[in-house]
């Protein structure tokens, strides 16, 4: 059971908690009907994520197989079979299918396929092409956005958008830019890269990402939510500390080997919903 809970990467779950970001900040996170929509939502889109991940895991079962890491992954170390892991993604392509058939929301469906599609393409041969592959990888993040919204009925703020794009695009230059450091043969696009390009661009894509989060904040109807620009500030400094660290940069992975980093997460969500719901 761990291994295939391994196979369908269950802890990268905690990337589509961005489905309720709309909800959240949109001041409807205690409306039961829409909550109800975006758990569905959070448990159709997973499905799809454990899909790409596995599907991922089968092309690159050689490539893996090569690198400190990834060799002991499910299919790579050959704990779980490859008809097995087939078998998980018929599983939960009709898991997805269920929800979106019984939420019977075209607009959210949309975003979800979007997803599904740019995965594939991802996975069939877009991740060797540099700069497009971190693009693919930034938009998953934007697409849960725009997903949750759909699924919830909220509309996006514009500064939300310019937030989470800036954000990603410097989480997936992090991502490569420490792969770069740790093992160059195991993906091709990192012939590309080089740590100076990747460094430059991080930090430009940062930078933009306070600048758009300290707009969005005056954007926002409680004008004190400006007061929690710090604590954003200090956020994306801790996690770039991890980033320039022994990170292996992936988002996921650095977030919860940093207890510090947790906790400041935790503090200023607290602040965000003290302030949007309390005062």
């Amino acid at each position: 059971m761990k291994d295939y809970i391994k196979l369908l990467r269950v802890k990268h779950y905690i990337k589509n908690i961005l489905i309720f970001i709309p909800a959240f900040f949109g001041g409807v996170i205690f409306d039961k009907n829409k909550i109800i929509q975006g758990i569905l939502g959070f448990i159709a889109f997973s499905m799809v994520s454990s899909m790409i991940y596995i599907f991922n895991d089968l092309r690159d079962i050689e490539n893996d197989r090569k690198h400190p890491t990834k060799k002991n992954r499910p299919l790579a170390s050959g704990r779980i079979k490859p008809i097995q892991g087939i078998g998980c993604i018929v599983l939960c392509m009709i898991i997805a299918c269920s929800i979106t058939y019984i939420i019977k929301n075209l607009y959210a469906a949309f975003f979800l396929i979007l997803y599904l599609i740019i995965n594939i393409l991802y996975s069939m041969g877009l991740k060797n092409k540099p700069i497009i592959d971190i693009v693919l990888l930034a938009s998953g993040f934007v697409i849960r956005i725009f997903y949750g919204g759909a699924i919830m009925g909220i509309s996006i703020s514009k500064w939300l958008y310019l937030v989470i794009t800036t954000g990603s695009l410097y989480m997936g230059l992090g991502k490569r830019r420490n792969e770069l450091k740790r093992q160059k043969e195991t993906r091709d696009v990192l012939r590309y890269y080089n740590e100076d390009f990747l460094d430059k661009n991080m930090y430009v894509c940062m930078a933009l990402t306070n600048v758009f989060y300290s707009l969005w904040t005056l954007d926002m109807p409680n004008p004190k939510i400006c007061w929690t620009i710090p604590f954003f500030i200090i956020l994306l400094m801790c996690y770039s500390l991890n980033v320039e660290g022994d990170s292996d940069g992936d988002p996921v992975e650095v977030i919860l080997h940093d207890k510090i980093l947790i906790c400041i997460i935790i503090a200023y969500a607290i602040c965000i919903f003290t302030l949007l719901y309390l005062v």
